[in-house]
């Protein structure tokens, strides 16, 4: 956590306003006050990038590290408990207060991507953990990533990977199996801000802003959970496939949550868990200078 001796005030400057996206828009909706139904079900599938996100970052003792797109705040606390000096960001009020109560000393902070209340090449380190899947101008994103991170500093970052693996599609093709199509309330990314979820275009992307030495692998993991966590998500409305779920009222959303019931067995082991194969990019590369 941020020692006493540190000045708690991460030295942060103002700035006009960036426009958001109609994508972005749509993310703030999205998340608005589901920290907590997050945390209970998608958050602990989120976690298990975490170390390996860190160690692509080289966070150790003592160095200044930002986590963006805090979510409850596991890579902020992962940090702290290195011994790194933590700063914070969410763009969601509710995620940002909640990781605030989780990692005591950090400093957390409400901003959104492209634009952070930091001053330049301040951090040592900076990190993302599915932050790009939630942002609508990617490369504006890594621009102000790179901006905050110190000339020979870090940067790591993970996406969920596309195709997506079986366990990441399931709840997709429930909805799918139902016969309901994406609500046109819920904007796709721009193509022209869109990049391949794969290995080498993610590290394009990274070398695209200007990051040196880029490396990027997959991680791919069994989740396990159950069937009521796992649905759980979507039924408070949790990320976009909550939205999608809970936009077609409560007899539609019984007839995805059957049809999800049904797919699910694919997945069950003997013990009666969800056994859900995830895949994610991680990403790191190093501000020249």
């Amino acid at each position: 956590m941020v020692p006493t001796d540190e000045p708690t005030d991460v030295p942060t400057e103002g700035g006009s306003a960036v426009p958001q996206t109609p994508f972005d828009e749509s993310e703030r909706l999205v998340w608005a006050g589901n920290a907590a139904a997050y945390e209970a079900g998608f958050a602990k599938l989120c976690a298990h990038p975490v170390p390996r996100l860190l160690d692509a970052a080289r966070v150790r003792t003592g160095a200044r590290v930002l986590d963006v797109g805090t979510g409850t705040g596991s890579v902020a606390a992962a940090a702290g408990a290195r011994g790194a000096r933590v700063a914070a960001v969410d763009a969601e009020p509710d995620m940002a207060r909640r990781a605030a109560r989780s990692v005591p000393g950090a400093r957390v902070l409400v901003a959104a991507l492209p634009q952070l209340p930091f001053t330049d090449g301040y951090f040592d380190a900076v990190v993302g953990n599915f932050v790009l899947n939630h942002v609508g101008r990617p490369r504006a994103a890594l621009e102000e990533l790179r901006r905050v991170t110190r000339p020979g500093g870090r940067i790591a970052l993970t996406v969920w990977a596309a195709p997506a693996a079986p366990g990441q599609a399931l709840l997709g093709r429930a909805v799918e199996a139902a016969g309901v199509p994406r609500p046109p309330s819920l904007p796709t990314l721009a193509p022209e801000e869109d990049f391949p979820r794969t290995p080498d275009g993610l590290a394009a992307l990274l070398r695209g802003a200007g990051l040196a030495g880029v490396e990027c692998v997959p991680l791919s993991w069994n989740h396990r959970t159950t069937a009521r966590e796992w649905w759980s998500g979507p039924a408070a409305g949790v990320a976009t496939i909550g939205r999608t779920v809970l936009s077609q009222g409560p007899a539609v959303a019984e007839r995805i949550r059957r049809h999800f019931a049904v797919l699910a067995r694919e997945f069950t082991d003997e013990d009666g868990a969800l056994v859900l194969p995830h895949t994610a990019l991680l990403a790191s590369g190093r501000v020249a200078g």
